[in-house]
């Protein structure tokens, strides 16, 4: 059976078609057989809405059964380690892996919609890997956003990607070569 990722897309009008598609392809390019990339269109996706993608987020990993690999990109990648904080799903995780994903707090964004926590290390369990990406020249969110991530939550591996923007210049090589080596494909 073929490793299952889900892939949760970023915020914006037409994220999922004109953007956030062409990490889709390059990462299941780059990973190529023995994996399934789950791909799903969330709601409002040009005004996200925490409670509602939660909602999303959740119910698509429980569909998808133990041993899914969760990857977010930016505002997907906020909602999901947010979402896992406050109530992990009912099937396990093998592992998960944000891309350019905002911080919420001090030191990051603000929002109205979802509160800032500064108990993940204490919240996200130990035993499944966390990997943060981001880009040196990411004009969208400071690249001080991942370093914030890292601070709350010791155990993370980061991996800043050098001259790529916030779409990681949609090479998802490192991503891709980070889920192999998890997985032993």
């Amino acid at each position: 059976m073929a490793q299952r990722i889900l892939f949760v897309q970023g915020g914006g009008a037409g994220v999922h078609e004109r953007w956030d598609d062409k990490l889709v392809k390059s990462l299941e390019h780059e990973l190529g057989n023995g994996y399934a990339v789950r791909y799903p269109r969330m709601p409002n996706e040009a005004n996200p809405h925490y409670p509602t993608w939660k909602t999303a987020l959740l119910r698509e990993l429980d569909s998808l059964g133990d041993g899914v690999i969760l990857v977010g990109h930016s505002v997907g990648g906020t909602i999901a380690i947010h979402a896992l904080a406050e109530q992990m799903p009912k099937s396990r995780l093998a592992g998960i892996f944000l891309i350019a994903t905002p911080f919420i707090g001090e030191g990051g964004w603000p929002s109205d919609d979802i509160p800032p926590r500064t108990d993940f290390s204490e919240r996200l369990p130990i035993g499944i890997p966390l990997f943060l990406y981001h880009g040196t020249e990411d004009e969208i969110v400071p690249i001080a956003h991942v370093h914030l991530y890292a601070k709350a939550i010791p155990h993370v591996t980061v991996r800043t990607c050098e001259r790529n923007n916030h779409q990681l210049n949609n090479d998802m090589t490192p991503v891709a070569r980070d889920i192999r080596s998890l997985t032993g494909n």
